[in-house]
């Protein structure tokens, strides 16, 4: 890294690129991931120079970043292309609620915003406990998230956590503990097993329709399609473990469960 705090940052996920904004160190960000939508103005304010598992090196390199942020496994070879560039590259692997709060105290600290960050990530904390005490004590609905639907992908650790944050069961919550997608997949027989109350569906950005999921062979008899309780959640607001699943990604499954 050439300069500290850096001046010039490449965030290829949409979670840091919220933070930074509500760190307010948006000048620092020289280009940013094709999905970043938050907040609005950033599709005008800033380049995009990647997809999720892709990236326009050159035009990274163009930018002259003094760091690039990226994320998990998934954007392992962009990071090892960067860093052979010669270019200073940290990944992020929040898996958790604990990992998002810690992300974000991270980025604070990097960017000399240290104390925004902690009075960021304290409010958020208490926002968080608050809603789970309001939930103590009441019936739990059994939940079932489905991150993807062919093959069919229960929910990942931080939104089977705001589930239970939120008042809910989760209806599988030892996959959830799974870091890989492919150790998430489950079949039609246990989802029909695990006879969830409601259904949360968020297709990592393809539209998600109820009525496909209510029409499953043997799926009528689940009390979540019985009670037409089958719900899309925008995957920007809950699939990335940042700001926005802690704010709007739980507000929509507070609205989901009432």
């Amino acid at each position: 890294m050439r300069r500290f705090p850096p001046e010039r940052i490449v965030c290829l996920t949409e979670e840091t690129v919220e933070t930074l904004y509500l760190l307010g160190q948006e000048h620092r960000i020289v280009g940013v991931s094709g999905y970043a939508v938050r907040p609005k103005r950033v599709r005008q304010e800033k380049p995009r120079v990647s997809a999720f598992t892709s990236a326009d090196i050159p035009k990274i390199m163009a930018l002259d970043p003094d760091l690039v942020l990226t994320f998990s496994d998934l954007q392992a070879d962009i990071a090892a292309a960067l860093l052979r560039e010669g270019v200073s590259v940290i990944g992020t692997n929040q898996r958790d609620i604990a990992g998002i709060l810690a992300m974000i105290r991270m980025l604070g600290a990097l960017t000399g915003r240290a104390e925004a960050a902690e009075r960021l990530a304290a409010g958020f904390e208490a926002r968080l406990t608050e809603v789970a005490l309001r939930a103590e004590g009441r019936t739990r609905p059994v939940v079932y998230f489905e991150e993807w639907d062919a093959p069919m992908i229960s929910g990942i650790r931080w939104v089977s956590e705001l589930v239970t944050i939120a008042g809910g069961q989760e209806a599988f919550p030892d996959l959830a503990l799974q870091q890989g997608a492919k150790d998430r997949i489950v079949t039609s027989e246990q989802v029909i097993a695990a006879r969830p109350d409601i259904i949360l569906a968020s297709w990592c950005g393809k539209k998600v329709r109820p009525e496909k999921i209510a029409a499953r062979p043997g799926w009528h008899e689940l009390p979540a399609v019985r009670d037409g309780r089958i719900t899309e959640i925008k995957s920007p607001i809950i699939l990335q473990p940042g700001p926005a699943a802690l704010t709007d990604g739980l507000d929509a499954i507070l609205a989901a469960l009432a």
